[in-house]
């Protein structure tokens, strides 16, 4: 038997995802089969401690404050990218260009001009890139996908879905890189995965009418004064999916006491589904074929039965975590990688999530409905 071959792994920016991307790559080899290996080569940040400090916490080989020599090192094979999002396009690009595949956090850029380009440099080199839409890779979400493609819901009607968290509800916060005029606001942060999983489950969107809201426009600099804030805290739109269904979503990041408020419900002629990411281990399923008085949304219990959770956990009701459904991500980026499947959710599908985003964002403007 031969050994797998290694795939050393560039990590730019740490903190709380550069933390998941680790975590994704040491669980995934752990818990799938995969036809690679992963090492954790190089990391690169801001100052030369915290580059040090996080190697060591990560178990990188090497720390640099310089995250193009991180790039251009031939040893490098794969460059995460868990830096601020302004950065992503010159960070991927450089990457690419020096052959490397890229796996790189939401929102793939600022502008859905600049994810054209990198979809575009990534296909022209033939090179994998996976953008992070973890929440996809939860089997109840694949369960829900599957249960609409069979049949079961009948034909589709409608849909909701909602991202709601409260870490921007405090005024007095500071103004951040997610306030940036440039593909910043609670739509593109964290409404663009309400918008993923919406084309995930419904079909393609054909037509949008959105409404984007500032609630709170001026936020402390860091430097003694305020800074106005031109994007939204709230994000919301009406859909039209190509299917006939129609629907709606929100990004909120100002709901007072939401933490991780990812929902969705989804109707049909024959039943209907309705799911919580706060309690992400649930589906809950309504079907018009029971019987009068017996009616009622019945809850399913992540087990085994849905693969991959049974790599994981050999029982139900133990359950799945965030990080967990990084390690499903990394495993299918690694398989796509050795030419197994196709990338599960590359450069090319972050850009269609950034052009919903925006097109929305213009509805909201001109207060009309537009085409996608």
């Amino acid at each position: 038997m031969t050994d797998k071959p290694t795939l050393n792994v560039g990590l730019i920016g740490t903190g709380f995802m550069g933390k998941a991307h680790v975590f994704g790559y040491a669980s995934a080899q752990c818990v799938f089969d995969l036809p690679n290996r992963f090492t954790m080569h190089s990391l690169a940040d801001v100052t030369e401690d915290a580059a040090n400090a996080a190697a060591r916490q990560f178990g990188f080989a090497r720390a640099t404050t310089n995250w193009r020599e991180l790039v251009n090192d031939p040893a490098v094979d794969i460059v995460s990218i868990t830096a601020p999002n302004a950065l992503h396009k010159e960070m991927a690009l450089a990457a690419i260009a020096a052959g490397k595949h890229v796996y790189c956090e939401k929102p793939l850029a600022p502008l859905a001009s600049d994810a054209r380009e990198m979809a575009q440099a990534a296909e022209a080199a033939g090179v994998k890139t996976q953008v992070g839409f973890n929440y996809l890779c939860n089997p109840m979400l694949q369960l829900a996908r599957a249960m609409i493609e069979a049949g079961e819901l009948g034909e589709i009607r409608g849909y909701r879905g909602i991202h709601c968290e409260d870490y921007m509800a405090d005024a007095t916060g500071p103004f951040t890189f997610r306030h940036d005029p440039a593909g910043g606001g609670a739509l593109a942060d964290i409404g663009s995965h309400a918008l993923a999983t919406a084309e995930y489950l419904c079909g393609p969107v054909a037509r949008v009418m959105g409404d984007c809201v500032t609630m709170i426009d001026s936020r402390r600099d860091g430097r003694g004064g305020h800074r106005a804030v031109e994007v939204d805290d709230v994000g919301r739109a009406f859909l039209r999916f190509e299917s006939g269904a129609t629907g709606s979503i929100e990004g909120n990041w100002i709901a007072t006491g939401r933490k991780m408020q990812h929902d969705f419900e989804v109707y049909g002629t024959k039943g209907a589904l309705a799911f919580s990411q706060e309690r992400f281990n649930e589906l809950h399923y309504f079907d018009t074929a029971d019987r009068t008085g017996r009616q009622g949304f019945r809850r399913i219990e992540a087990g085994p039965d849905h693969a991959p959770y049974g790599l994981f956990c050999v029982a139900p009701g133990h359950q799945l975590g965030f990080n967990d459904l990084k390690a499903i991500e990394v495993a299918g980026f690694a398989r796509a990688i050795a030419g197994e499947i196709d990338e599960p959710f590359n450069f090319r599908a972050g850009l269609r999530i950034q052009h919903l985003v925006e097109t929305i964002q213009t509805s909201s403007r001109e207060a009309a409905w537009l085409d996608v």
